[in-house]
């Protein structure tokens, strides 16, 4: 394997397959029988977003406090963590999920040495919850505990393989980037991570590489280092 540690981002929208909201049962299995394929072979965590079930922007639309709008989100984040360690789990994966906000009775809390014991011994760890903090998105989480975690890489698993000059969803002739770097995407203008995020990576050199999560086999090709995906660095 080209990378030893690596935090995988999921989306919560990834989660709801063919759904228009909740978890779809069938993609979380998918997506554990793709993780299974690491396990024991990197030392892997994971973080994962919570827009299949709840979003603070959404909140802040409807008229509602954005602090509490965003703790709301949170506790989504650890709906859909909860739900992926208990598919993990059923693949017979040590799993140990960690939450930035106490709840004691469903998950540990943040402590940055016991959260790299747990990676050294080969539990894959699910981080929930994101920062802990309002005004942070999942992405920023990621990078942070990516940061925290020492992580060779931030794995950014989406249903687009990859990054584009455009949408390619919307437009046919967009061009895939194979590597960019963090100031040619700044400067472009490309979505890949909120700006937060995006910074955190590019200030302390850690790569994202931004993949088809759907797509059977791509993740154990990424971390074996097979051109996956459009890689982000300095």
């Amino acid at each position: 394997m080209k990378y030893k540690r690596v935090l995988l981002k999921l989306s919560g929208e990834a989660l709801m397959g063919d759904k228009l909201f909740g978890i779809d049962n069938i993609r979380i299995a998918q997506y554990a029988s793709e993780i299974k394929k690491l396990y024991g072979k990197v030392e892997l965590a994971i973080v994962i977003g919570g827009g299949n079930i709840f979003r603070g922007v959404q909140a802040e639309k409807g008229g509602m406090d954005r602090t509490q709008g965003d703790y709301m989100g949170m506790l989504a984040t650890m709906i859909n963590s909860m739900a992926l360690q208990a598919a993990l789990e059923k693949e017979e994966m040590n799993t140990r999920l960690v939450s930035a906000i106490e709840m004691r009775e469903i998950a540990e809390p943040f402590i940055k040495r016991r959260a790299t014991r747990h990676l050294e011994k080969g539990r894959v760890v699910i981080f929930g919850a994101g920062t802990g903090n309002p005004y942070f998105t999942t992405d920023s989480a990621a990078a942070l505990r990516a940061i925290e975690m020492q992580a060779d890489v931030i794995l950014k698993g989406t249903r687009v393989d990859g990054i584009y000059t455009a949408d390619p969803e919307k437009n046919a002739d967009a061009i895939k980037y194979d590597n960019i770097s963090f100031d040619d995407a700044y400067n472009k203008g490309l979505s890949i991570m909120d700006m937060t995020a995006f910074t955190l990576c590019k200030e302390n050199n850690v790569p994202i590489i931004v993949f088809d999560m759907n797509a059977k086999g791509n993740l154990e090709k990424v971390v074996n280092g097979e051109k996956i995906g459009t890689l982000v660095s300095n």
